[in-house]
């Protein structure tokens, strides 16, 4: 773990580590093969050290999602840093392959080889190097060579801030590991990143709970709406309690840790209308991934989630307990995409920001968060 950032832990595979976003105790307490494939999935992971080396090399095994029907997406990225500067990006090759068809769920595995990423020609003399490994890849580590020695880099002291959230906060649809909106807003903010973004996985679970009250750290942001409304997976009645028991786990870890609460961005399909987010099968014939709502609105009356209802609840809910917990704070979602952003820039499958969308919601999350006044913005001495 020395030359890892960002994962809370490495599993031990035929091929090499596996960097796992959340513990083995957590992925242990859920059946869903789905959570299991984005806690590997590397988001915010990086490799970090320091060296004088002008050529290194990194092998791993991928395994990588396609959508039976659906455009190929693209590969997924390697970002190389130079003493925080951007020097490069590669992809590999080979790799398994997740074979999904959105119709029935079922999926077939295919085995492939390894891959090797290469980045030659780094600058002499000695420099810190980060390679941020693929967010929306599964990421076997199995040999990092160099030309030259290669050591930890000390700490930075920089703060710490751990992130969970979505496949949004994962960074489905963004331009690479670096681009991730959590990622970008990071790098404005000037913090360590630990990005908890599980896609599909944002579900107020008390195993996530646990892991975000037991990981070390400076600041903390939860961002809770999309996913319960698209698995339509609980009512009113289980949410509001199932938030207080989410945050009040958060706390036994981090009782005066700035914590931030952060609602759903905007998702027309939603709104108003309940979950579940179902594939437009129409549009799946056509070769386009495109959601839509599957709920009823008539049944809001029921208790079934909206994320209007959703952004209520939780402003509501953060304001009560503010009032004896003053490290608390409260983001609408809407503040960093909302009705002007859609028509701007619409959600391309009606569920996801594309690229130029992550960097808007990072700017502006950096900008609420860290900035002056910001729940996240550095102490005055």
């Amino acid at each position: 773990m020395d030359l890892l950032r960002g994962a809370l832990e490495l599993e031990r595979t035929a091929s090499g580590v596996l960097p796992h976003r959340l513990p083995a105790r957590a992925r242990a307490q859920c059946s869903d093969p789905g959570l299991a494939l984005a806690s590997a999935q590397p988001s915010g992971v990086r490799l970090a050290f320091r060296t004088s080396a002008t050529v290194v090399e990194l092998d791993t095994l991928r395994t990588r999602m396609v959508y039976r029907g659906a455009p190929p997406r693209p590969d997924g990225g390697y970002e190389l840093r130079v003493d925080g500067r951007p020097a490069g990006r590669a992809t590999t090759t080979g790799g398994n392959v997740l074979l999904v068809d959105m119709a029935t769920g079922a999926a077939e595995r295919r085995p492939g080889p390894l891959g090797t990423v290469r980045f030659a020609d780094l600058p002499r003399g000695t420099k810190d190097v980060e390679i941020w490994l693929p967010h929306n890849e599964v990421t076997e580590l199995v040999a990092l060579r160099t030309d030259a020695p290669v050591a930890a880099v000390p700490g930075t002291g920089r703060r710490v801030w751990l992130h969970h959230g979505s496949s949004i906060s994962q960074g489905s649809d963004a331009a690479g590991p670096t681009t991730t909106w959590p990622a970008l807003a990071a790098s404005l903010g000037g913090v360590e990143l630990i990005n908890l973004g599980l896609s599909g996985g944002a579900l107020l679970d008390p195993f996530t709970a646990r892991a975000l009250r037991d990981t070390p750290a400076d600041l903390i942001s939860v961002k809770i709406g999309i996913n319960l409304v698209n698995t339509d997976l609980m009512r009113l009645r289980a949410f509001v309690p199932a938030v207080h028991g989410f945050l009040d786990t958060v706390r036994e870890g981090h009782p005066t840790t700035p914590l931030l609460v952060v609602s759903p961005i905007l998702c027309p399909i939603h709104e108003d209308t309940p979950g579940p987010s179902v594939p437009d099968l129409g549009e799946l014939g056509a070769g386009r991934l495109m959601f839509r709502a599957g709920g009823d609105p008539g049944e809001r009356a029921a208790g079934r989630l909206t994320l209007t209802v959703v952004r209520d609840e939780l402003a509501r809910i953060v304001r009560e307990r503010a009032a004896g917990d003053p490290y608390l704070a409260h983001l609408d979602g809407r503040a960093l995409y909302g009705a002007a952003d859609h028509a701007e820039l619409p959600l391309p499958d009606g569920l996801h920001p594309d690229a130029a969308t992550h960097r808007r919601i990072g700017e502006r999350f950096a900008a609420h968060a860290f900035g002056t006044g910001g729940p996240f913005a550095v102490p005055r001495s």
